[in-house]
């Protein structure tokens, strides 16, 4: 499988924290809710399309059942809104707020 982010997919991925993870999800579905917004499908679906790749890292290191479950669930309502036909009736304003949690976080350090 070829990744878009090749380097954390070799391991560096794990390095960072869980809120930091989640940050960096955030940023690619900011982006992909941007290129949406503009009316770029396509962009908006390779944004989504790496944000679901980064989930899946997440997943991968997910330590604790609470974690890997809210990961998941994520990964499916996310996938369901720009590969779907977005059933769980996601808001752009939804995944901003979030995701717009774990960068405050990540910001404060923690």
């Amino acid at each position: 499988m070829a990744f878009q982010h090749a380097a954390l997919a070799a391991g560096r991925w794990r390095e960072f924290s869980f809120v930091e993870q989640l940050a960096h999800v955030g940023s690619e579905v900011e982006r992909a809710l941007t290129w949406r917004a503009k009316g770029n499908v396509e962009y908006g679906r390779l944004a989504a399309a790496r944000a679901l790749e980064l989930l899946d890292l997440t997943l991968d290191g997910a330590k604790g059942y609470p974690r890997l479950k809210e990961v998941a669930r994520a990964r499916e309502v996310l996938a369901d809104d720009f590969f779907g036909e977005n059933r769980y009736r996601s808001t752009d304003d939804a995944w901003r707020r979030y995701f717009g949690g774990f960068t405050w976080l990540a910001r404060k350090g923690c």
